[in-house]
């Protein structure tokens, strides 16, 4: 047997259903082929291996010892088939596969670790890989195929007739405002954003956050000061703590700090849009399917 045998499949389920079956007869019926056929089969198979599969055993025909050591090696890759057939069944169903999402840095915590806990726990065979990246870098990963999920504010997305990716609002995100807690306002009645005119304001100094804090108080009728600049949620949160300076926080990227006080604002509430772009027509892809779906149902419950 030379190192460059042809295994063929196909006449190897034949000659293992001879094996079985004991007559070409037999098999033939097995298979739904003509006896003659199975012959001409086997008779190619051998040639194919190069050793003599078959021998005469009065009328009948028995599997020589060559043809009962390629069977025990064709069991192992006939399993293996069984297995690949299983596990493509799955991906087409969406349990299987890899799904590759790039999110914002609030959204990962927020809506992708909370989806991926669902689907570990309904598709444990679907795994999805996480990178955290802002809506340009999301946007040009997702063009590139690099990643198959990603995360942005509407704000930052492409326009909707943008031909190379279909879009999926996820959730509307309130911003509420952050107050050291010894703010004289933190028990205010009704609070609204114009109460704040007057205060330091804490928000980025370029970008999205800093256009949403920008435009939630130009809509409430002031420009506000900016008293500091961050762009992490955790250092903008650390100075209102310290009496700094106050901020708005989307309500998604809140945390726990200390004695700070958020409060939501009962009028002229601030709001960011959230939404997931895949490129057009993936989204039917199962996997693909599976996480928008999470993702949805966290945005429900969120």
């Amino acid at each position: 047997m030379s190192g460059t045998t042809e295994w063929d499949i196909r006449k190897l389920r034949i000659l293992r259903t001879l094996s079985e079956r004991g007559t070409v007869t037999a098999t033939a019926e097995a298979l739904m082929m003509t006896p003659s056929a199975v012959s001409q089969q086997l008779s190619n198979l051998a040639a194919q291996l190069g050793v003599p599969i078959l021998e005469a055993h009065g009328r009948r025909v028995r599997l020589t010892d060559a043809a009962h050591l390629v069977l025990r090696h064709a069991e192992a890759v006939f399993a293996q088939l069984e297995r690949a057939d299983a596990e493509l069944a799955g991906y087409l169903r969406g349990e299987t596969g890899t799904v590759r999402v790039g999110a914002f840095s609030t959204a990962v915590p927020a809506l992708v670790v909370p989806a991926v806990r669902r689907l570990r726990a309904a598709h444990p065979g679907l795994e999805v890989r996480v990178r955290e990246a802002e809506a340009a870098e999301a946007y040009e990963l997702l063009s590139s195929g690099r990643v198959d999920l990603a995360l942005s504010l509407a704000a930052q997305a492409p326009t909707a007739r943008d031909p190379r990716f279909a879009l999926v609002p996820l959730l509307t995100d309130p911003l509420d405002v952050a107050l050291p807690g010894d703010h004289p306002l933190v028990e205010r009645d009704g609070l609204r954003l114009a109460d704040l005119s007057g205060e330091p304001w804490i928000f980025g100094g370029s970008g999205p956050w800093s256009e949403i804090t920008l435009v939630a108080c130009e809509s409430a009728g002031f420009v506000p000061e900016q008293a500091h600049s961050a762009a992490g949620w955790t250092a903008i949160l650390a100075m209102v703590e310290a009496g700094m300076g106050v901020a708005l926080v989307p309500r998604m990227a809140a945390e726990r700090r200390g004695s700070v006080v958020m409060r939501v604002l009962e009028r002229d509430q601030p709001r960011r849009h959230v939404l997931a772009a895949v490129r057009r027509g993936s989204e039917t892809s199962p996997g693909i399917a599976r996480v928008l779906s999470a993702l949805r149902a966290v945005s429900r419950t969120g």
